[in-house]
């Protein structure tokens, strides 16, 4: 049972989700961020880098197992070099001075961009079969989707070298329903093609930071990576009649009925005994006009509209 985490990252999306589900389960939390808000949800806030050795060291007083979350989340608006180094120097630092202080369980916020899905920059690239799993192979070309691939990597190390137990979370889009869900499946009603990098796949928040806390109860001393997501896609089409439409060469190696997602989500389940419980309600989203002609769609869902481009929906 763990009786105090330190998150880093903890004034993020997913940190302050976190902070407030540790502090509805009676767990303390130390907070670690790059500036101090004034508001955090903890017990301590450490103000520093997660690649410094001495601001990690300090946040990990008394902490009993570790939620790093900290990292540039996408290589739009960093140079590739603070995007790969600042990344996968954070996730060694983090793990290794978790290590050496006795810490023995990790959650380390992997991403879907270890895929290389979403920003390689391939024209239109396709996962090679659906649903998507974790032995699927990479095809990062982006200094983000490989920082991801090395973190890892790295879990796997220290995994070996200091007998932790870390899980790697491989989140998708997330969100809050009011903060950017409803309009993001908004947009990609309107416009398919803009999820089709990410496959439209999504997560809310709570459900993210749920995932976090369960790692920490994973037993042994071993590395996993996990798929994470809600069961259903974030749009009102049929899956199947997407992937046909957006990766025509995919091959889909089981019945994606209705709006399953092209994503399995097993070992996840099996590790962590986690599945999505906050799903969007469609009722509840916004409909914009597409301007463009739809195709039929299956029994109960619209019909897909004629977009023109695939473009990477992460964030």
């Amino acid at each position: 049972m763990v009786a105090r985490a330190m998150v880093t990252g903890a004034a993020g999306r997913i940190g302050r989700a976190v902070l407030a589900l540790l502090a509805e389960r009676g767990i303390e939390a130390n907070a670690l961020v790059l500036d101090d808000p004034g508001d955090l949800a903890a017990r301590l806030v450490v103000t520093g880098d997660a690649t410094d050795a001495t601001a990690v060291r300090a946040a990990l007083e008394g902490a009993d197992a570790v939620i790093h979350l900290a990292a540039i989340p996408t290589p739009e608006r960093n140079t590739a070099y603070e995007v790969f180094a600042g990344n996968s120097l954070a996730t060694f630092t983090v793990l290794e001075e978790a290590g050496r202080a006795g810490i023995r369980h990790a959650a380390v916020a992997s991403s879907w961009g270890v895929t290389g899905l979403p920003w390689t920059d391939a024209e239109d690239p396709h996962p090679p079969y659906a649903p998507v799993d974790e032995a699927m192979t990479s095809q990062v070309a982006d200094p983000y989707g490989l920082s991801k691939q090395v973190d890892e990597l790295t879990a796997r190390m220290m995994a070996r070298r200091h007998g932790m137990s870390v899980v790697c979370l491989r989140y998708p889009y997330v969100g809050g329903f009011e903060e950017r869900l409803r309009a993001h499946a908004a947009r990609l009603t309107a416009d398919p093609a803009a999820g089709a990098r990410d496959l439209w796949t999504y997560l809310e928040v709570r459900d993210a930071a749920r995932a976090a806390l369960l790692a920490l109860d994973v037993p042994g001393r071993a590395a996993h990576a996990v798929h994470l997501c809600a069961p259903e896609i974030i749009v009102p089409y049929p899956t199947e009649e997407l992937l046909r439409r957006f990766h025509p060469t995919t091959e889909l190696r089981s019945p994606l009925p209705g709006r399953a997602a092209p994503v399995d989500t097993s070992a996840a389940r099996r590790l962590l005994g986690f599945t999505a419980e906050n799903l969007l309600d469609h009722e509840e989203v916004p409909r914009a006009e597409t301007g463009m002609a739809g195709s039929p769609g299956a029994a109960g869902e619209p019909g897909l509209p004629f977009p023109a481009t695939a473009r990477a929906a992460a964030g």
